[in-house]
């Protein structure tokens, strides 16, 4: 085997996919700004109690670990960027109000999300902290579909999920802590007979309620559907009245986004302590966008206050959109002459592309498409089109 071949799942990114990456991170970047999110940048590394802080196994497991030469203390290389935005939150910002935080950095993980996932994603993503309110869940979904629109996505679909549901229904069930995990999992992988045997102990409404969630997927007939079906709990009546008034907005922001329902979906069910959301578009195998409430995010860092947000893979978002054309430039002859640098300098001060053609190479092609070039003409350099 070559020493040059990569760990499976690493990839270098070439030219063309580098500039696409760089240009989408920009957009999402900007569009968060609009919204009014600040930028931080956590650092890559952290002392392994403190990335793990609060977090569940799922978080440890994926996370590399290594021994700081510098104090003999255990340290992560951070799988998830949130946790690390939640101390900031907690420890520097600490503001009484509203803070709007966004990141965009790259995050390594033991192993791959999906079969054709990377271990280096390129996450980016965007949290609320202090407001409890529908309209920071709201407000979320709406940046998160405007970056996805940004970057080129159509067709995306949002599909609902509400952590309160389940939590609920196993907080009435008597069930104890083994049989809850159990539960937890069968729900996670929909394996009814093993949901069955997980819940034959507890009161039979809520044995039939959780196995009614295996069927509570769909479009917005989902929700009356689990109306019928659910037992009338204070908890489980918010989630649904919440589930309603945040599809009924997404599809007034964004009438071209199919909304959907998976009642039973519990990815990050010992996360969330809300509603959550994924997106998924028609040219992405997985879910683009992964987000939701999380309002203990804080609580290991001292902090608990109202948390919700999302994060993306930049790396998997351009996999899922047209790649863009080559960025147009202006070709340009090699030489020391005064007036032709001076006029390089001009051209790209305004903005342009300008590639020098080194002696020798005048027919090479190379990641630009030139459509211009600079040309001496009546004692002046002047850009004419190829």
């Amino acid at each position: 085997m070559s020493a040059w071949v990569l760990p499976d799942h690493i990839a270098d990114v070439l030219p063309s996919e580098a500039r696409h990456i760089e240009d989408v991170r920009r957009k999402l970047l900007d569009m968060a700004r609009r919204y009014g999110y600040e930028l931080v940048m956590p650092p890559l590394m952290e002392h392994l109690e403190s990335l793990l802080c609060g977090s569940d196994q799922g978080l440890d497991l994926q996370t590399f670990k290594l021994v700081d030469q510098l104090s003999g203390r255990m340290m992560g290389v951070r799988a998830d960027s949130t946790p690390q935005v939640a101390r900031i939150d907690a420890h520097l910002l600490n503001r009484r109000g509203v803070a709007r935080l966004c990141y965009c950095g790259p995050v390594l993980h033991t192993l791959p999300a999906s079969p054709q996932a990377s271990r280096e994603p390129l996450q980016f993503g965007a949290e609320i902290y202090g407001h409890a309110g529908l309209e920071a869940d709201l407000e979320i979904l709406t940046l998160a579909l405007d970056t996805l629109t940004s970057a080129g996505v159509v067709g995306a679909t949002v599909d609902f999920a509400d952590a309160r549901i389940v939590h609920g229904l196993l907080a009435q069930s008597g069930l104890g802590p083994a049989q809850v995990a159990a539960a937890y999992k069968a729900l996670a992988s929909k394996d009814a007979q093993a949901l069955a045997q997980a819940s034959a102990t507890a009161p039979e409404p809520i044995s039939r309620a959780l196995a009614a969630l295996l069927d509570c997927y769909g479009d917005g007939a989902v929700l009356q559907e689990a109306r019928a079906h659910l037992p009338a709990m204070p908890l489980v009546a918010e989630a649904l009245d919440d589930l309603a008034w945040l599809a009924g907005h997404v599809q007034s922001h964004a009438p071209g986004v199919r909304v959907s329902f998976d009642l039973s979906d519990l990815r990050g069910y010992s996360y969330y302590s809300g509603v959550r959301f994924s997106i998924f578009c028609d040219r992405a195998p997985d879910a683009l966008v992964r987000g939701g409430r999380y309002n203990a995010v804080g609580a290991a860092f001292g902090r608990e206050r109202p948390a919700v947000g999302f994060s993306l893979d930049v790396k998997a978002l351009v996999r899922a959109v047209t790649p863009p054309a080559l960025h147009a430039a202006v070709r340009a002859p090699w030489g020391e002459d005064p007036d032709l640098r001076a006029a390089i300098a001009h051209v790209r001060a305004q903005g342009h592309t300008v590639v020098c053609v080194l002696p020798g190479h005048e027919s090479e092609v190379d990641e630009f498409h030139c459509d211009r070039v600079l040309v001496l003409q009546a004692g002046a350099w002047t850009i004419t089109n190829l």
